[in-house]
């Protein structure tokens, strides 16, 4: 999928809380009411007042038509990944060198959208500067913020909420309990329960977990315990800040001692996280690998970990209170460093995974994962990139991850983390082999996602010193991606006799050191490119038919959709429009499923020189349109290419010759007004249909079958991870 999400259903990317609401009417119509007076409203409370719960459900109650989209800021700690998190929360690509903060501007104009920024207490000033930009240039936008503070924005609209009244509170009580099973007792010692407790959802959702083991009159006492222990002396806390630290402590204490490890252990992800990842980054040291399911599902059973469901399958998470809890724990225990350690390389290791595994039937798969698990990978990024001895480690990362920029649209993204990356970093493992592999293969990945944002400039900098430094230390791998990505550079610029010359001679070294994957197809490709652009068709159609063949021997679609897009042209030159029509659907399909917006324009202007060979004028047009608007979101239109931009001139021709200028225009204006969803159906003359893809097969189970069999890679492999593809 690439951005279609503000053009999609009234939801968006709202998650629905499937247990039962409970209470909070008045304050639901509180909020709608709030809404019909200002367009910035925040909900605040102490910690586990049930805020993100209510927003949620109040935001799904006012939809507008442009959607719902939620932005969970909790994971989040440097500040300049405030926009991308938006960004990323929104479905939007740009492989621009536009700023992400430029890009919503763009994408956000002219529609009705709410977004729910959940988690802005810890981030209350990029937030605030945010929205204020936001809401003052986006007259369809509306936000609803979550936290402890507000944001202090010119028109905010505050909405402090309260805890439970005591017969919601009892409510939440009993029906929390029911649902595991709990045998209730008298109704007097629960409401005494949930007045000790101060009604706060949080606190009546751990009792309720609580409840199998003990009576309520026996969580009383512990609450009364633990209320005296922890209350002692503290008179500047605010009582309901204290009660919710009572029924953590209690519901903490109440822990089995495995347990409690494994909470404080937890605590070192980001983001949701799976069994196999939690097995390997908080097993052993007292707690067996073999027994973490166990006390995962008894933290379950106690709501102190909450379990959704998600593209990549069955996912787990502490919610922030809890995970601060179990980081103070964490970081007593004098664990920490060596837990951030365990978390880093567990990440690394499912990187190279993910990346070996790009070139195979599972690359859908990987797509869908990568994007689950991209809180604990930018956590992972941010703890290389800032500790000089795991800085290797940081540019292995930012290098492997090049199928996520660049092939599932998050050029702007990476083109930070890689910028970061490439930075002279001192330690130890800096000027090792391994630290100059990792490094140079982040430099040749920046040369790549820079040409794809049309910043020649910088792409040619960052491979002229990718291939001299690999020169120098004889890394042969290295040379060979930088003259490949250089022979890239040169067909964008229409130097065709330098592409071709470059582009031979590094498929020439892919062969010689045996490498083969995504890359090395792209390079086939690109080489017919340039041999169709200097009148070799034949040669380019053998070429890309070939790519093709292996392609689908490896269940690779990303090249292969390349591939099917000179065949495509090569078809409508031979006149056989049909068969140009399902070799370009095909592609545009394949791109439209990565969030690959390169792709997916180009597969889009040249299914409008075919409707116009078709004899359809005004559909050419209205498609000649919609690429328009892609356009922006992807670079120079057509990348400034005399040789790129030939088609869309033909095809402009004709429709004019045919349409007149003014309904040729009128047409193209029509176009433009199209969403992306939208523009994709209408491409492949589809206008009903759902494009969007399904998750992959497999989407209820772990995505990863069979990788907790062997423990993930704790550094780069031998040959700096390319031929992973």
């Amino acid at each position: 999928m690439q951005d279609e999400r503000p053009d999609g259903p009234s939801l968006g990317n709202l998650p629905l809380d499937l247990d039962p609401f409970v209470g909070r009417s008045a304050e639901l119509a509180e909020l709608a009411g709030a809404f019909a007076e200002a367009r910035l409203v925040t909900v605040t409370g102490t910690g586990g007042v049930g805020k993100s719960r209510l927003a949620a459900r109040a935001a799904a109650r006012c939809a507008p038509a442009g959607g719902v989209w939620r932005v969970e800021l909790a994971p989040v700690r440097d500040p300049e990944f405030v926009d991308y998190a938006v960004v990323a929360a929104l479905g939007l690509t740009d492989h621009t060198t536009r700023t992400p903060r430029e890009t919503l501007l763009a994408r956000l104009a002219e529609r009705e959208v709410l977004l729910v920024l959940d988690g802005v207490e810890h981030l209350v000033e990029p937030c605030a500067a945010l929205v204020a930009e936001l809401l003052g240039r986006l007259p369809g936008l509306r936000v609803l913020a979550v936290g402890r503070r507000p944001l202090g924005v010119a028109g905010e609209r505050l909405l402090p909420l309260a805890p439970l009244a005591p017969d919601e509170a009892l409510e939440l009580l009993r029906v929390r309990a029911a649902r595991r099973g709990a045998v209730l007792g008298p109704e007097g010692d629960l409401r005494e329960l949930c007045r000790r407790l101060d009604g706060i959802p949080l606190a009546v959702e751990l009792a309720a977990g609580r409840l199998g083991a003990l009576s309520a009159a026996e969580l009383l006492g512990r609450v009364d315990d633990r209320f005296r222990v922890l209350t002692g002396g503290d008179t500047a806390a605010l009582p309901r800040h204290r009660t919710l630290r009572t029924a953590v402590g209690w519901s903490h204490e109440l822990c089995t001692p495995a347990e409690r490890l494994l909470w404080a252990r937890l605590s070192v992800f980001a983001g949701p996280f799976d069994l196999e990842a939690a097995e390997y980054v908080c097993g052993g040291h007292g707690l067996p690998a073999d027994d973490v399911l166990d006390v995962l599902c008894a933290l379950l059973e106690q709501s102190v970990l909450t379990r959704e469901e998600t593209p990549a399958g069955v996912r787990y998470r502490l919610l922030d209170t809890l995970r601060a809890y179990g980081a103070g724990w964490l970081a007593a225990s004098g664990e920490a460093a060596r837990l951030g350690r365990r978390h880093r390389d567990w990440y690394v290791g499912l990187t190279t995974w993910c990346e070996l595994e790009w070139f195979s039937p599972r690359q859908d798969e990987v797509a869908v994962r990568v994007d689950v698990e991209l809180p604990n990978l930018r956590a992972a990024l941010e703890h290389c990139l800032t500790d000089p001895e795991a800085a290797h480690f940081g540019q292995y990362l930012a290098g492997a991850l090049w199928f996520h920029w660049v092939g599932c649209g998050r050029l702007s993204e990476g083109r930070r983390w890689l910028e970061r990356a490439v930075r002279p970093a001192a330690g130890p493992a800096s000027g090792s082999a391994v630290g100059e592999r990792a490094r140079l293969k982040a430099l040749w990945v920046l040369g790549y996602v820079a040409i794809l944002q049309g910043d020649t400039a910088a792409a040619l900098r960052a491979l002229q010193e990718c291939r001299r430094e690999a020169e120098r230390s004889a890394d042969l791998m290295a040379v060979a991606y930088a003259e490949h990505r250089t022979g890239c550079l040169a067909l964008v610029t229409d130097d065709m006799a330098g592409a071709e010359e470059l582009l031979r001679s590094a498929l020439v070294r892919y062969r010689e050191i045996g490498e083969l994957n995504s890359n090395v197809l792209m390079g086939q490709v690109e080489l017919a490119m340039a041999r169709a652009f200097q009148g070799d068709l034949p040669d380019a159609v053998r070429r890309c038919e070939e790519v093709r063949r292996t392609c689908e021997d490896h269940g690779e679609r990303w090249a292969r959709g390349y591939a099917l897009y000179v065949l495509g042209y090569a078809a409508w030159a031979e006149g056989d429009l049909v068969r140009a029509r399902e070799l370009l659907a095909d592609c545009l399909v394949g791109a439209h499923r990565f969030r690959d917006q390169l792709g997916s324009v180009l597969a889009v202007e040249l299914l409008a020189l075919v409707t116009v060979a078709e004899g359809d004028a005004a559909e050419a047009a209205v498609l000649q349109g919609a690429a328009a608007r892609m356009w922006p979101s992807v670079g120079l239109p057509l990348f400034g290419s005399a040789h790129y931009n030939a088609p869309h001139e033909r095809c402009e021709r004709a429709a004019r010759e045919r349409l007149g200028d003014e309904r040729y225009e009128e047409c193209v204006r029509h176009g433009v007004r199209l969403g992306p969803e939208e523009a994709v159906r209408r491409a492949l003359g589809r206008p009903g249909a759902v494009v969007s893809p399904p998750a992959p097969r497999g989407a209820g189970a772990p995505a990863v079958a069979g990788a907790g069999t062997a423990k993930p890679a704790a550094s780069p492999t031998g040959k700096g991870g390319e031929t992973a593809g």
